[in-house]
């Protein structure tokens, strides 16, 4: 077992006995129910511990068919999914989950390539975390894709544009009465272009404010290298145009700067 594995813990692979492919949380009254899917048994039993002492219920399950029957069964509030499976590989279960379900998801791979990320956040993946991470930073990634506003928790946050409402504290968007279907991710970068119209963002200013509203910290970001802004930013305007063609118009890219939401833009093509 590679020695970075034995930092979640603390303890030598000789502590950690055999267990079954499929771990059930014996309880049921926990806040979060996370689904492990991860077929490195040492890694997947590490992982599940750290978080059970974090007071969320980790379902573990080492193969991508189970995996997936367990995944849109319901019964979990994040899946937290590696690429490399036997049966179903990651991605295609990334693939399968967005088309009949929206739980929150987060890609855990030793597969770090820049074109790997990009293919799961466009198949619908919330974030992506390579191998080896910090557990501490897991737990922060799985807490930032859960943060749903609530009434009780702050006012009521409604950004209008047209036919275009984005309600922040239901963590909704619709345009002309349709639902969009947006990750956590696509949501925020929506809500953080519309909520200031005709202000220019810069991708680094985009990527900073969403990791502010998962109450992550800052970090690096290159525009160069770093291209996972303008993947989410793509989905925002494919949901957008699926929801009324022409309607990627209200979020323009301004050549060498950033994004700009425009509100009048939909109304000017339309007329």
């Amino acid at each position: 077992m590679p020695p970075w594995i034995c930092a979640f813990t603390g303890r030598s692979p000789q502590d950690h006995a055999p267990r079954l492919p499929i771990l059930k949380p014996p309880w049921h009254d926990l806040s979060v129910r996370a689904l492990l899917i991860e077929d490195d048994p040492k890694l997947g039993e590490l992982t599940r511990e750290y978080l059970e002492h974090r007071d969320m219920a980790v379902t573990l399950v080492a193969d991508g068919n189970t995996g997936l029957k367990e995944a849109l069964s319901g019964d979990y509030d994040v899946v937290l999914l590696d690429l490399m499976l036997p049966g179903i590989g990651g991605l295609e279960i990334c693939k399968r989950l967005r088309r009949e379900c929206a739980v929150p998801l987060i890609i855990l791979s030793a597969r770090g390539d820049e074109v790997d990320k990009i293919v799961g956040l466009e198949l619908g993946a919330d974030d992506y975390l390579s191998k080896p991470y910090s557990p501490r930073e897991l737990l922060a990634r799985i807490h930032a894709v859960l943060r749903r506003g609530s009434p009780t928790e702050r006012p009521a946050e409604v950004a209008r544009a047209g036919p275009l409402v984005v309600d922040r504290t239901r963590r909704t968007a619709s345009l002309a009465g349709t639902a969009l279907e947006l990750t956590a991710y696509q949501f925020d970068v929506l809500w953080i272009l519309c909520q200031a119209p005709e202000r220019v963002f810069s991708r680094k200013q985009i990527y900073q404010q969403v990791r502010s509203a998962q109450d992550l910290s800052p970090e690096p970001f290159d525009p160069s290298i770093d291209r996972s802004v303008d993947v989410h930013l793509s989905k925002v305007r494919q949901a957008l145009d699926g929801a009324s063609p022409g309607a990627s118009a209200l979020v323009k890219t301004v050549r060498g700067v950033g994004y700009v939401f425009q509100p009048d833009a939909l109304e000017a093509s339309e007329s």
